[in-house]
């Protein structure tokens, strides 16, 4: 039996900007703040419906230090994709096949790790966007369309350029001193500073909110509010949360599922201990 034909998905409702991918841009450009959930060692469906539960705006997928099934992953996009939630997932490498599997399984946002340079980001561009944009292979049918066939091929090639987001990883100091080159490149939809790495490039290691970290990183926030590109992170906490939103950033990956578990299991085992000593 042949594939439906349609270029309405069937979780279409889910997207009133007509699919994952514009729905978070969308959100972005009205100044919403988005805050992601983190899977990295623990992949499955039944932590994104949690997700949704608690009421994340995307999912981010670690890919780059984890280890984890091809098929977890991709049922797990597919989970995210039917509960609301667009995935944006950290490419392991900068390699073509690697970039083309995420884009295939549904995730809508590639994630450039230790971005440093504008050659970088016009590579993963060029893998991103079809002809006459780039090189991007065509290859619908697949969680990129949920599974439905589209019935105009040339309007499913425009709309999915629209949905995918380029976001650049800024982490060491080499990116720090080329942030406005990255920043300003065209194509670059998000900017992320990851707090961890960026500690250890300017020697506060585990100390984000020290000075000469939060320092650089507010510099790269202000050139994203400079050239209109929405800024992340992930917060100490809360209140540096806090802060970092009254300065003008827009989304954060905030903690992943391994940090939930912790952070539940010790406040339960020490709510026991309390009586049961």
């Amino acid at each position: 039996m042949p594939k439906p034909k349609t270029n309405q998905p069937p979780n279409a409702a889910l997207y009133p900007e007509g699919g994952p991918g514009r729905q978070l841009k969308a959100r972005l450009k009205a100044g919403e703040v988005l805050v992601g959930g983190i899977l990295g060692e623990i992949v499955r469906p039944s932590l994104v419906k949690c997700y949704q539960q608690a009421g994340f705006d995307f999912v981010y997928i670690e890919y780059e230090h984890v280890f984890f099934s091809a098929t977890d992953l991709a049922d797990t996009v597919l989970a995210a994709r039917d509960s609301g939630l667009p995935v944006i997932a950290k490419t392991p490498q900068l390699e073509r096949a690697e970039v083309a599997k995420l884009l295939e399984c549904g995730v809508v946002g590639i994630q450039l790790p230790r971005t440093e340079t504008r050659a970088e980001i016009e590579t993963l561009r060029d893998y991103l966007k079809f002809p006459p944009h780039g090189s991007r292979a065509a290859a619908p049918g697949y969680g990129n369309s949920d599974f439905a066939v589209p019935e105009d091929p040339r309007a499913w090639l425009r709309e999915q350029d629209q949905e995918v987001s380029l976001v650049v990883h800024i982490e060491t100091r080499r990116a720090y001193e080329n942030a406005e080159e990255i920043v300003s490149t065209p194509g670059v939809d998000m900017v992320y500073v990851g707090p961890g790495d960026f500690s250890v490039e300017f020697g506060q290691p585990g100390n984000p909110e020290h000075p000469d970290v939060r320092g650089p990183m507010a510099d790269i926030l202000a050139l994203c509010k400079q050239y209109g590109v929405p800024f992340g992170t992930t917060a100490l906490d809360a209140e540096a949360g806090r802060r970092w939103v009254e300065e003008g950033a827009l989304f954060f990956e905030a903690a992943d599922e391994l940090e939930f578990i912790r952070h539940g299991a010790n406040e339960l085992v020490e709510a026991y201990r309390g009586f049961c000593a």
